[in-house]
Protein backbone atom coordinates (compact mmCIF):
# COMPACT_ATOMS: atom_id res chain seq x y z
CA UNK A 1 0.00 0.00 0.00
CA UNK A 2 2.85 2.63 0.65
CA UNK A 3 4.69 1.69 -2.79
CA UNK A 4 1.17 2.48 -4.27
CA UNK A 5 0.87 5.65 -2.10
CA UNK A 6 4.31 6.66 -3.03
CA UNK A 7 3.97 6.15 -6.58
CA UNK A 8 0.20 8.11 -7.00
CA UNK A 9 2.12 11.07 -5.04
CA UNK A 10 5.20 11.22 -7.24
CA UNK A 11 2.62 11.19 -10.55
CA UNK A 12 0.69 14.13 -8.70
CA UNK A 13 3.80 16.01 -7.77
CA UNK A 14 4.95 16.08 -11.37
CA UNK A 15 1.22 16.62 -12.87
CA UNK A 16 0.75 19.41 -10.74
CA UNK A 17 4.19 21.10 -11.97
CA UNK A 18 3.57 20.18 -16.07
CA UNK A 19 1.88 23.31 -16.29
CA UNK A 20 4.96 24.47 -18.54
CA UNK A 21 4.66 22.01 -20.14
CA UNK A 22 1.42 21.58 -20.86
CA UNK A 23 1.77 25.01 -22.37
CA UNK A 24 4.86 24.73 -24.80
CA UNK A 25 3.10 21.45 -26.16
CA UNK A 26 -0.38 23.33 -26.68
CA UNK A 27 1.51 26.72 -27.89
CA UNK A 28 3.41 24.58 -30.67
CA UNK A 29 0.60 22.86 -31.91
CA UNK A 30 -1.69 26.04 -31.88
CA UNK A 31 0.32 27.06 -34.07
CA UNK A 32 0.02 24.49 -36.91
CA UNK A 33 -3.43 24.07 -38.66
CA UNK A 34 -4.32 20.68 -39.37
CA UNK A 35 -6.90 21.19 -41.29
CA UNK A 36 -8.75 18.51 -43.76
CA UNK A 37 -8.62 19.05 -47.59
CA UNK A 38 -12.45 18.87 -47.18
CA UNK A 39 -12.32 22.35 -45.20
CA UNK A 40 -9.68 23.98 -47.38
CA UNK A 41 -6.89 22.58 -45.64
CA UNK A 42 -3.65 21.00 -45.99
CA UNK A 43 -4.05 17.73 -43.90
CA UNK A 44 -2.32 17.31 -40.54
CA UNK A 45 1.31 16.78 -42.00
CA UNK A 46 3.18 19.54 -40.55
CA UNK A 47 1.52 18.88 -37.04
CA UNK A 48 1.84 15.49 -36.75
CA UNK A 49 5.82 15.48 -37.97
CA UNK A 50 6.20 18.10 -34.99
CA UNK A 51 4.62 15.72 -32.29
CA UNK A 52 6.64 12.97 -33.31
CA UNK A 53 9.85 14.88 -33.09
CA UNK A 54 8.73 16.82 -29.70
CA UNK A 55 7.52 13.18 -28.19
CA UNK A 56 11.57 11.64 -29.05
CA UNK A 57 12.87 14.89 -27.34
CA UNK A 58 11.09 14.19 -24.07
CA UNK A 59 12.05 10.79 -24.33
CA UNK A 60 8.94 8.59 -25.77
CA UNK A 61 10.81 7.06 -28.25
CA UNK A 62 8.94 3.79 -29.58
CA UNK A 63 6.39 5.47 -32.21
CA UNK A 64 5.10 4.43 -35.06
CA UNK A 65 3.24 6.30 -38.27
CA UNK A 66 0.03 4.85 -39.75
CA UNK A 67 -0.54 6.73 -43.41
CA UNK A 68 -3.71 6.87 -45.18
CA UNK A 69 -3.09 8.05 -48.95
CA UNK A 70 -4.93 11.28 -49.87
CA UNK A 71 -3.79 13.23 -53.12
CA UNK A 72 -5.17 16.24 -51.77
CA UNK A 73 -3.04 16.24 -48.15
CA UNK A 74 0.41 17.64 -48.19
CA UNK A 75 2.95 15.07 -48.86
CA UNK A 76 -0.26 12.77 -50.44
CA UNK A 77 -0.99 11.36 -47.03
CA UNK A 78 -2.93 11.75 -43.84
CA UNK A 79 -0.54 10.60 -41.23
CA UNK A 80 -1.09 9.48 -37.72
CA UNK A 81 0.81 8.36 -34.91
CA UNK A 82 0.90 5.54 -32.29
CA UNK A 83 3.17 6.17 -29.09
CA UNK A 84 4.02 2.98 -27.17
CA UNK A 85 5.11 2.72 -23.19
CA UNK A 86 5.37 -0.89 -22.72
CA UNK A 87 4.01 -2.36 -19.39
CA UNK A 88 5.00 -4.29 -16.51
CA UNK A 89 3.05 -7.31 -18.17
CA UNK A 90 3.68 -6.73 -21.76
CA UNK A 91 7.49 -5.47 -21.77
CA UNK A 92 7.61 -6.28 -25.80
CA UNK A 93 4.37 -4.03 -26.81
CA UNK A 94 2.86 -7.31 -27.93
CA UNK A 95 -0.54 -8.78 -25.59
CA UNK A 96 0.39 -10.46 -22.88
CA UNK A 97 0.41 -13.58 -22.04
CA UNK A 98 -1.96 -13.71 -19.29
CA UNK A 99 -4.61 -11.57 -21.66
CA UNK A 100 -4.28 -8.09 -20.17
CA UNK A 101 -4.91 -6.00 -22.90
CA UNK A 102 -3.49 -2.70 -23.61
CA UNK A 103 -4.55 0.93 -22.35
CA UNK A 104 -5.23 2.80 -25.15
CA UNK A 105 -5.45 6.63 -25.19
CA UNK A 106 -6.63 8.55 -28.37
CA UNK A 107 -7.04 12.02 -29.47
CA UNK A 108 -7.39 13.69 -32.88
CA UNK A 109 -4.28 16.10 -34.26
CA UNK A 110 -6.99 17.59 -37.04
CA UNK A 111 -8.86 20.77 -35.82
CA UNK A 112 -11.74 22.76 -37.96
CA UNK A 113 -11.24 26.20 -39.82
CA UNK A 114 -11.20 29.02 -37.04
CA UNK A 115 -14.75 30.34 -38.93
CA UNK A 116 -15.38 34.34 -39.15
CA UNK A 117 -12.43 35.31 -37.38
CA UNK A 118 -13.51 38.71 -36.67
CA UNK A 119 -15.39 37.35 -34.07
CA UNK A 120 -12.17 35.96 -32.24
CA UNK A 121 -10.83 38.57 -29.89
CA UNK A 122 -7.04 36.72 -30.39
CA UNK A 123 -5.23 35.15 -33.43
CA UNK A 124 -6.91 31.63 -33.78
CA UNK A 125 -3.87 30.03 -34.59
CA UNK A 126 -1.71 32.00 -31.62
CA UNK A 127 -2.34 30.66 -28.32
CA UNK A 128 -2.87 33.34 -25.57
CA UNK A 129 -2.95 32.75 -21.49
CA UNK A 130 -5.59 34.46 -19.88
CA UNK A 131 -5.96 34.56 -16.20
CA UNK A 132 -8.93 36.46 -15.94
CA UNK A 133 -12.29 35.56 -17.32
CA UNK A 134 -16.16 34.15 -15.67
CA UNK A 135 -18.46 31.90 -17.11
CA UNK A 136 -21.84 32.80 -17.44
CA UNK A 137 -23.05 31.97 -14.09
CA UNK A 138 -20.52 34.40 -12.69
CA UNK A 139 -17.72 31.67 -11.67
CA UNK A 140 -14.21 32.48 -12.44
CA UNK A 141 -12.82 30.50 -15.24
CA UNK A 142 -9.54 30.72 -13.84
CA UNK A 143 -6.26 29.98 -15.93
CA UNK A 144 -7.02 29.23 -19.36
CA UNK A 145 -5.61 29.16 -22.55
CA UNK A 146 -7.35 30.45 -26.08
CA UNK A 147 -6.54 29.49 -29.68
CA UNK A 148 -8.28 27.05 -32.39
CA UNK A 149 -7.66 23.35 -30.92
CA UNK A 150 -6.76 24.26 -27.33
CA UNK A 151 -9.74 21.78 -26.46
CA UNK A 152 -10.98 19.75 -28.91
CA UNK A 153 -8.82 17.92 -29.30
CA UNK A 154 -5.75 19.07 -28.07
CA UNK A 155 -6.86 18.88 -24.60
CA UNK A 156 -7.42 15.39 -24.52
CA UNK A 157 -4.14 14.82 -26.54
CA UNK A 158 -2.01 17.12 -24.13
CA UNK A 159 -3.62 15.75 -20.67
CA UNK A 160 -2.79 11.77 -22.45
CA UNK A 161 1.21 12.93 -23.24
CA UNK A 162 1.22 14.69 -19.65
CA UNK A 163 0.14 11.17 -18.09
CA UNK A 164 2.78 9.27 -19.73
CA UNK A 165 5.94 11.35 -19.03
CA UNK A 166 4.02 10.94 -15.07
CA UNK A 167 4.98 7.42 -15.77
CA UNK A 168 8.11 7.76 -18.65
CA UNK A 169 10.59 10.39 -16.54
CA UNK A 170 10.03 9.05 -13.40
CA UNK A 171 10.69 5.50 -14.37
CA UNK A 172 7.33 3.96 -13.21
CA UNK A 173 6.00 1.19 -15.42
CA UNK A 174 2.77 0.89 -16.53
CA UNK A 175 0.86 -2.25 -15.07
CA UNK A 176 0.02 -2.58 -18.50
CA UNK A 177 1.32 -1.47 -22.18
CA UNK A 178 0.15 2.22 -22.50
CA UNK A 179 -0.44 3.48 -26.56
CA UNK A 180 -1.48 6.93 -27.30
CA UNK A 181 -2.98 7.12 -30.47
CA UNK A 182 -3.00 10.80 -32.29
CA UNK A 183 -5.29 10.49 -35.37
CA UNK A 184 -6.16 12.32 -38.54
CA UNK A 185 -9.44 12.98 -40.15
CA UNK A 186 -12.10 12.81 -36.97
CA UNK A 187 -13.77 15.91 -37.67
CA UNK A 188 -14.51 14.90 -41.14
CA UNK A 189 -15.63 10.96 -39.87
CA UNK A 190 -12.17 9.59 -40.17
CA UNK A 191 -12.23 7.91 -43.15
CA UNK A 192 -8.54 8.42 -43.16
CA UNK A 193 -8.16 7.97 -39.37
CA UNK A 194 -9.37 5.46 -37.18
CA UNK A 195 -11.79 3.97 -39.72
CA UNK A 196 -8.66 3.59 -42.01
CA UNK A 197 -6.47 2.11 -39.37
CA UNK A 198 -9.06 -0.36 -38.53
CA UNK A 199 -9.00 -1.80 -42.14
CA UNK A 200 -5.93 -1.68 -42.92
CA UNK A 201 -3.98 -2.90 -39.82
CA UNK A 202 -6.22 -5.38 -38.62
CA UNK A 203 -3.25 -6.44 -35.61
CA UNK A 204 -3.28 -2.95 -34.16
CA UNK A 205 -6.34 -3.59 -31.82
CA UNK A 206 -7.42 -6.38 -29.90
CA UNK A 207 -10.25 -7.44 -28.51
CA UNK A 208 -9.48 -7.12 -24.50
CA UNK A 209 -8.00 -3.99 -25.40
CA UNK A 210 -9.43 -0.88 -22.83
CA UNK A 211 -10.05 2.43 -24.54
CA UNK A 212 -10.42 6.16 -23.55
CA UNK A 213 -11.39 8.79 -25.99
CA UNK A 214 -11.37 12.15 -24.38
CA UNK A 215 -13.31 13.95 -26.88
CA UNK A 216 -16.74 14.59 -24.75
CA UNK A 217 -17.51 15.05 -21.66
CA UNK A 218 -19.08 18.29 -18.89
CA UNK A 219 -17.29 20.63 -17.02
CA UNK A 220 -17.44 18.72 -13.78
CA UNK A 221 -15.90 15.45 -15.41
CA UNK A 222 -18.49 13.44 -13.60
CA UNK A 223 -20.02 12.23 -17.48
CA UNK A 224 -18.59 9.28 -18.93
CA UNK A 225 -20.31 8.40 -22.31
CA UNK A 226 -20.88 4.92 -23.40
CA UNK A 227 -23.28 4.78 -26.54
CA UNK A 228 -23.62 7.02 -29.40
CA UNK A 229 -26.67 7.53 -31.71
CA UNK A 230 -26.20 5.77 -35.28
CA UNK A 231 -25.53 8.22 -37.69
CA UNK A 232 -26.03 9.35 -41.40
CA UNK A 233 -25.32 12.32 -43.82
CA UNK A 234 -27.39 11.88 -46.54
CA UNK A 235 -27.33 14.15 -50.23
CA UNK A 236 -30.25 14.50 -52.13
CA UNK A 237 -30.37 15.58 -55.54
CA UNK A 238 -33.58 16.52 -57.14
CA UNK A 239 -33.55 16.44 -61.06
CA UNK A 240 -36.33 18.23 -62.73
CA UNK A 241 -36.59 20.50 -65.80
CA UNK A 242 -35.36 24.13 -66.14
CA UNK A 243 -37.23 26.53 -67.91
CA UNK A 244 -38.19 30.47 -67.93
CA UNK A 245 -39.94 31.49 -64.36
CA UNK A 246 -42.46 32.90 -66.55
CA UNK A 247 -43.45 30.15 -67.90
CA UNK A 248 -43.18 27.03 -65.06
CA UNK A 249 -45.59 24.82 -66.73
CA UNK A 250 -42.69 23.89 -69.72
CA UNK A 251 -40.17 23.11 -66.59
CA UNK A 252 -40.32 20.70 -63.98
CA UNK A 253 -39.26 22.83 -60.51
CA UNK A 254 -36.32 20.72 -58.70
CA UNK A 255 -36.59 23.53 -55.52
CA UNK A 256 -40.22 23.03 -55.03
CA UNK A 257 -39.80 19.50 -54.86
CA UNK A 258 -36.71 19.21 -53.24
CA UNK A 259 -38.43 21.87 -50.58
CA UNK A 260 -41.61 19.73 -50.43
CA UNK A 261 -39.11 16.35 -49.75
CA UNK A 262 -37.13 18.52 -47.06
CA UNK A 263 -40.35 18.75 -45.16
CA UNK A 264 -41.79 15.41 -46.02
CA UNK A 265 -38.40 13.72 -44.55
CA UNK A 266 -38.36 16.12 -41.43
CA UNK A 267 -41.79 15.25 -40.39
CA UNK A 268 -42.09 11.58 -41.54
CA UNK A 269 -39.08 10.24 -39.86
CA UNK A 270 -39.85 12.37 -36.45
CA UNK A 271 -43.07 10.48 -36.78
CA UNK A 272 -41.77 6.74 -37.60
CA UNK A 273 -38.91 6.50 -35.40
CA UNK A 274 -40.10 8.20 -32.31
CA UNK A 275 -38.78 6.10 -29.33
CA UNK A 276 -36.74 7.47 -27.02
CA UNK A 277 -33.86 6.69 -24.55
CA UNK A 278 -33.56 8.68 -21.33
CA UNK A 279 -29.60 7.62 -21.59
CA UNK A 280 -29.14 10.11 -24.20
CA UNK A 281 -29.13 14.38 -23.14
CA UNK A 282 -31.74 14.27 -26.46
CA UNK A 283 -33.89 11.14 -25.78
CA UNK A 284 -35.03 11.23 -29.61
CA UNK A 285 -33.77 10.46 -32.56
CA UNK A 286 -33.31 13.97 -34.91
CA UNK A 287 -33.09 14.47 -38.61
CA UNK A 288 -32.00 17.51 -39.64
CA UNK A 289 -32.10 18.92 -42.77
CA UNK A 290 -28.93 20.87 -43.05
CA UNK A 291 -26.84 22.28 -45.82
CA UNK A 292 -28.43 23.17 -49.26
CA UNK A 293 -25.82 24.02 -52.90
CA UNK A 294 -26.40 26.88 -55.03
CA UNK A 295 -29.00 25.52 -58.21
CA UNK A 296 -29.02 28.60 -60.40
CA UNK A 297 -27.67 31.92 -60.15
CA UNK A 298 -30.64 34.09 -61.16
CA UNK A 299 -34.21 34.59 -60.25
CA UNK A 300 -35.97 34.26 -63.51
CA UNK A 301 -35.14 30.32 -63.86
CA UNK A 302 -36.95 27.35 -62.85
CA UNK A 303 -34.14 25.19 -61.75
CA UNK A 304 -33.31 21.88 -63.37
CA UNK A 305 -31.43 20.54 -60.47
CA UNK A 306 -31.76 20.91 -56.26
CA UNK A 307 -29.51 19.72 -53.71
CA UNK A 308 -29.60 19.68 -50.26
CA UNK A 309 -28.42 17.56 -47.44
CA UNK A 310 -29.35 15.92 -44.18
CA UNK A 311 -27.78 15.20 -41.20
CA UNK A 312 -29.72 11.90 -39.06
CA UNK A 313 -28.76 11.07 -35.49
CA UNK A 314 -30.45 7.97 -34.68
CA UNK A 315 -31.01 5.88 -31.65
CA UNK A 316 -29.48 2.58 -31.08
CA UNK A 317 -32.53 0.67 -31.58
CA UNK A 318 -33.21 1.71 -34.94
CA UNK A 319 -30.49 0.49 -37.71
CA UNK A 320 -29.64 2.98 -40.41
CA UNK A 321 -30.82 0.79 -43.74
CA UNK A 322 -34.25 0.74 -41.63
CA UNK A 323 -34.12 4.54 -41.71
CA UNK A 324 -33.25 4.64 -45.39
CA UNK A 325 -35.70 2.28 -46.32
CA UNK A 326 -38.36 4.96 -44.94
CA UNK A 327 -36.52 7.84 -46.86
CA UNK A 328 -36.76 6.03 -50.05
CA UNK A 329 -40.74 5.59 -49.45
CA UNK A 330 -41.01 9.17 -48.76
CA UNK A 331 -38.79 9.55 -51.74
CA UNK A 332 -40.72 8.65 -53.89
CA UNK A 333 -44.14 10.17 -53.20
CA UNK A 334 -42.21 13.20 -53.94
CA UNK A 335 -40.94 11.94 -57.18
CA UNK A 336 -44.76 11.09 -58.17
CA UNK A 337 -46.18 14.31 -57.18
CA UNK A 338 -43.75 16.12 -59.13
CA UNK A 339 -42.40 14.04 -62.09
CA UNK A 340 -39.01 14.10 -60.68
CA UNK A 341 -36.35 11.78 -60.12
CA UNK A 342 -34.15 12.19 -56.48
CA UNK A 343 -31.11 10.68 -56.31
CA UNK A 344 -30.18 9.53 -52.50
CA UNK A 345 -26.63 9.38 -51.43
CA UNK A 346 -25.20 8.59 -47.67
CA UNK A 347 -22.01 10.35 -47.44
CA UNK A 348 -21.55 8.81 -43.78
CA UNK A 349 -22.94 6.30 -41.74
CA UNK A 350 -22.14 4.75 -38.27
CA UNK A 351 -23.43 2.40 -36.01
CA UNK A 352 -22.60 0.92 -32.95
CA UNK A 353 -23.68 -1.19 -29.87
CA UNK A 354 -23.19 0.35 -26.89
CA UNK A 355 -20.20 -0.41 -24.25
CA UNK A 356 -22.09 -2.14 -21.28
CA UNK A 357 -22.19 -0.13 -18.08
CA UNK A 358 -21.25 -2.87 -16.53
CA UNK A 359 -17.38 -3.13 -18.08
CA UNK A 360 -14.78 -3.33 -16.28
CA UNK A 361 -13.38 -0.25 -18.32
CA UNK A 362 -15.98 1.96 -17.00
CA UNK A 363 -16.31 1.03 -13.43
CA UNK A 364 -12.12 1.59 -13.81
CA UNK A 365 -12.64 5.34 -15.11
CA UNK A 366 -15.41 5.72 -12.91
CA UNK A 367 -13.24 4.70 -9.73
CA UNK A 368 -10.12 6.75 -10.79
CA UNK A 369 -12.36 10.13 -11.51
CA UNK A 370 -13.77 9.96 -8.01
CA UNK A 371 -10.13 9.65 -6.70
CA UNK A 372 -9.22 12.44 -8.51
CA UNK A 373 -11.84 14.96 -8.60
CA UNK A 374 -14.02 13.21 -5.84
CA UNK A 375 -17.00 13.39 -7.65
CA UNK A 376 -19.75 10.44 -8.99
CA UNK A 377 -20.11 9.46 -12.23
CA UNK A 378 -22.82 9.05 -14.34
CA UNK A 379 -23.11 7.22 -17.77
CA UNK A 380 -25.06 8.62 -20.78
CA UNK A 381 -25.10 8.40 -24.27
CA UNK A 382 -24.61 11.53 -27.14
CA UNK A 383 -25.39 12.44 -30.29
CA UNK A 384 -21.97 13.30 -31.26
CA UNK A 385 -19.80 11.05 -33.43
CA UNK A 386 -16.63 10.07 -32.08
CA UNK A 387 -13.85 7.43 -32.48
CA UNK A 388 -15.84 4.98 -30.45
CA UNK A 389 -18.18 4.03 -32.99
CA UNK A 390 -15.73 2.12 -35.26
CA UNK A 391 -13.77 0.49 -31.96
CA UNK A 392 -17.42 -0.60 -30.75
CA UNK A 393 -17.96 -1.80 -33.92
CA UNK A 394 -14.88 -4.15 -33.82
CA UNK A 395 -15.80 -5.45 -30.49
CA UNK A 396 -13.65 -3.44 -28.43
CA UNK A 397 -14.67 -1.49 -25.15
CA UNK A 398 -14.82 2.10 -25.37
CA UNK A 399 -15.53 4.92 -23.72
CA UNK A 400 -15.58 8.93 -24.01
CA UNK A 401 -14.65 11.20 -21.12
CA UNK A 402 -12.74 14.23 -20.16
CA UNK A 403 -13.72 17.66 -18.03
CA UNK A 404 -14.62 20.20 -20.78
CA UNK A 405 -16.16 23.84 -20.83
CA UNK A 406 -17.61 22.78 -24.03
CA UNK A 407 -16.00 25.44 -26.60
CA UNK A 408 -15.00 23.05 -29.58
CA UNK A 409 -15.66 24.91 -32.81
CA UNK A 410 -16.84 28.26 -30.68
CA UNK A 411 -14.86 31.24 -31.86
CA UNK A 412 -12.11 31.96 -28.82
CA UNK A 413 -12.20 28.46 -28.12
CA UNK A 414 -10.18 28.05 -24.52
CA UNK A 415 -9.14 25.13 -22.22
CA UNK A 416 -8.56 25.39 -19.09
CA UNK A 417 -4.98 24.53 -16.92
CA UNK A 418 -6.59 22.56 -14.42
CA UNK A 419 -8.62 20.78 -16.78
CA UNK A 420 -5.50 19.46 -18.54
CA UNK A 421 -3.56 18.68 -15.69
CA UNK A 422 -6.62 16.80 -13.44
CA UNK A 423 -7.54 14.93 -16.38
CA UNK A 424 -3.83 13.38 -16.75
CA UNK A 425 -4.01 12.65 -13.71
CA UNK A 426 -6.90 10.40 -13.93
CA UNK A 427 -5.46 8.87 -16.79
CA UNK A 428 -1.90 8.15 -15.15
CA UNK A 429 -3.67 6.29 -12.14
CA UNK A 430 -5.59 4.38 -14.88
CA UNK A 431 -1.89 3.70 -16.70
CA UNK A 432 -0.11 2.89 -13.11
CA UNK A 433 -2.76 1.20 -11.57
CA UNK A 434 -2.00 -2.94 -10.92
CA UNK A 435 -5.59 -3.99 -12.26
CA UNK A 436 -9.10 -2.75 -13.36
Amino acid sequence: MQDSNNTREKIFTFIENSSDLAIELETELCKRPAISPESGGEGELDKCLFLESWLKAQGINHLERYDAPDARAKGGIRPSLVATIPGRNDKDGSLASNGCGRFWIMSHIDVVPPGETSLWRTDPWKLEIREDGKREDGSSLGKHIIGRGVEDNQQGLTSSIIAALALVKQGILPSRTVKLLFASDEENGSIYGVDWILKNNPGLFQKNDLVIIPDAGDSTGSVIEIAEKNQAWVKFTTFGKQSHASTPREGINACLAGADLIVRLYYGLMEKFSKRDPLFDHEYSTFEPTKKEPNIPNINTIPGEDVFYYDMRILPCYPVTEVIKEVNRIKAEVEVKYGVTVDCSIGQSNESPPTSPDSPLVKFLAKNIEEVYGIKTRNIGIGGGTFAAFLRQAGIDSVVWSRIEHTAHQPNEFALLENILGDAKVMALMMASVST
